[in-house]
């Protein structure tokens, strides 16, 4: 005899289904992982036998008001933090099943001061939960010592303080990415190492606040360099640092620099905003460019690789991290369910012009 519909149980449907318990949960709860066949046959059995999942733990839920306050820094259209943003604003049809409001308050990631005052303004709103980015790392320690004092649970996304007392963490393992980025710049000579006597790197950086607090690809930028030391130790490495806020003397900087420094032959930047030097680079160097390396999938770093002006993008699907950071602090705070990992590093995906216009 078939259970009665409100008698239906998590593991039912996981029979039904022909899936694991945890493959129904994550269904369920949208964390990913789930092939498109187990994907479509939990779905058809929760269609089937009319399963509402977790409905007392809902109903419990809208007895009360929770927020998630996300701390992100502001952004222009068709940047990274839009992405992240973007990610927030696909969580809230979850978190608004269980009653939980989302708001994101920005900051500005070059003044320390503008993250001071949005940290002040969290705070003031009493959060049931945040998820930060932490630009400025130890002014985001003196904040998070604050939340664990007030029991507020927290989320990194994109990068992370170590030893720290966070909840969960979704974003692309930093240190590998800096180590793979430094392979794709160099697999072209793997196989005649004598040639790197004769490599030059440029490390293309961001200015960015005038005390240098914020520096959040430290860890990529070791996981490059490790990556040199091991295996190209005499390859000569020089840096670089352009105005993001002022392109026109981007073309002044790099046109000093490579004046300075003939023969660069390879060039790399950890942040997401490789598209700034790239119509300095066909200018300055056209009919010779560099060897290129960038990362993430905004557009103009896309239209770059298929000019040709970048060889690689690592890639990652930053607004995922983010709508899975929010809905692992509402499982948390309304079903009290604890996360299957703390640390969830997302894929890296390798770009070229080869199939770029497939992803």
């Amino acid at each position: 005899m078939e259970k009665e519909k409100g008698k239906i149980t998590l593991k039912d449907v996981a029979r039904m289904a022909g899936v694991s318990r945890g493959t129904v949960d994550r269904v369920i709860h949208d964390r990913g992982n789930v092939s498109k066949g187990s994907y479509d046959n939990v779905m058809r059995v929760i269609k089937d036998i009319g399963y509402v999942p977790n409905i007392y733990a809902s109903i419990l839920a809208h007895d009360q008001n929770r927020s998630v306050v996300l701390l992100l820094p502001s952004y222009h259209a068709g940047e990274y933090w839009e992405m992240a943003a973007r990610g927030a604003e696909q969580a809230k049809a979850y978190a608004r099943t269980f009653n939980v409001s989302i708001e994101t308050i920005l900051y500005d990631q070059y003044d320390i001061e503008s993250f001071r005052e949005a940290c002040i303004q969290l705070l003031g709103l009493s959060p049931s939960a945040v998820v930060l980015a932490p630009v400025f790392r130890t002014e985001t320690a003196v904040l998070t010592a604050v939340l664990r004092e007030r029991g507020i649970p927290y989320s990194y996304v994109d990068t992370k303080l170590e030893e720290d007392g966070y909840l969960t963490f979704y974003g692309m393992p930093m240190y590998k990415s800096g180590y793979l980025c430094a392979e794709l710049l160099f697999d072209s000579i793997s196989s005649v190492p004598e040639s790197a006597a004769r490599m030059k790197v440029a490390i293309i950086r961001i200015e960015r606040d005038r005390n240098r607090k914020s520096d959040p690809t430290a860890t990529r930028r070791e996981g490059f360099f490790d990556y040199m030391t091991e295996h190209y130790p005499e390859v000569e490495i020089r840096n670089v640092f352009i105005n993001p806020r002022d392109p026109a003397s981007i073309v002044e900087t790099l046109s000093a620099f490579f004046a300075a420094n003939p023969g660069i032959t390879h060039v790399a930047m950890f942040n997401s905003r490789i598209h700034l030097i790239t119509r300095a680079l066909e200018t300055l160097r056209a009919g010779a460019l560099p060897r290129a390396v960038g990362f993430d999938n905004l557009d103009g770093n896309l239209a770059a690789l298929r000019r040709g002006s970048i060889r690689y993008l690592i890639t990652q699907h930053t607004d995922e991290q983010t709508r899975l950071a929010v809905n692992s602090l509402v499982d948390y705070l309304v079903l009290n369910k604890e996360p299957e990992r703390r640390d969830n590093y997302m894929h890296m995906d390798i770009l070229s012009r080869n199939n770029v216009d497939d992803y």
